[in-house]
């Protein structure tokens, strides 16, 4: 990391590695995800924009999920979270979208902290253990096995696209702007 913006995000390194540029860039993203998820009450994480029903409280369990999904999950070839059992997500595909509201901002700044948590101690284990290119130790559904590489990328992209939501959620609700 090359230090620190106005918005206290570690800026991803300018001249790095692969690694140290890729890494740097994934917790560029997860600290804009903090940060537009900061300081709000519940009602501010069950707040909507238009005719979506997107919440950052929704936001912050859906993209805690994908954590545990990628890294544990998948990357590692782990069991899943007791909290993601399947029978959830098979009465409600939308589950930890629609869960949220029941859960306190503290619950859900814990589970998506906790998860990020795991999430860099996981890769950090797979660096050691064969760097990016380490292939998955489960394969996709399509029978393809993404290497540590792509599952990073992917992680990237899904903050990335949930970063822009989480903009003009949280702009809607009190003013906050910025990237």
């Amino acid at each position: 990391m090359t230090g620190l913006d106005e918005q206290g995000r570690p800026l991803p390194p300018l001249a790095g590695g692969e690694t140290e540029t890729i890494l740097g860039f994934l917790e560029y993203q997860r600290a804009t995800f903090a940060w537009k998820c900061s300081g709000l009450d519940a009602a501010g994480l069950r707040a909507t924009v238009g005719v979506s029903t997107m919440t950052l409280g929704g936001m912050l369990k859906h993209v805690a999920f994908y954590e545990d999904h990628w890294f544990s999950y998948c990357l590692r070839g782990n069991e899943r979270q007791a909290i993601w059992n399947d029978d959830y997500f098979d009465a409600d595909p939308d589950w930890e979208w629609n869960s949220a509201a029941d859960d306190s901002p503290e619950e859900l700044q814990a589970l998506w902290q906790g998860a990020v948590a795991r999430s860099r101690d996981l890769l950090s284990e797979t660096l050691a253990d064969g760097g990016l290119g380490r292939p998955a130790g489960r394969t996709r559904r399509d029978g393809t096995t993404p290497s540590a590489r792509w599952i990073v990328m992917h992680m990237i992209e899904e903050y990335a696209r949930h970063n822009g939501h989480a903009d003009l959620i949280r702009e809607s609700i009190d003013g906050l702007v910025g990237e």
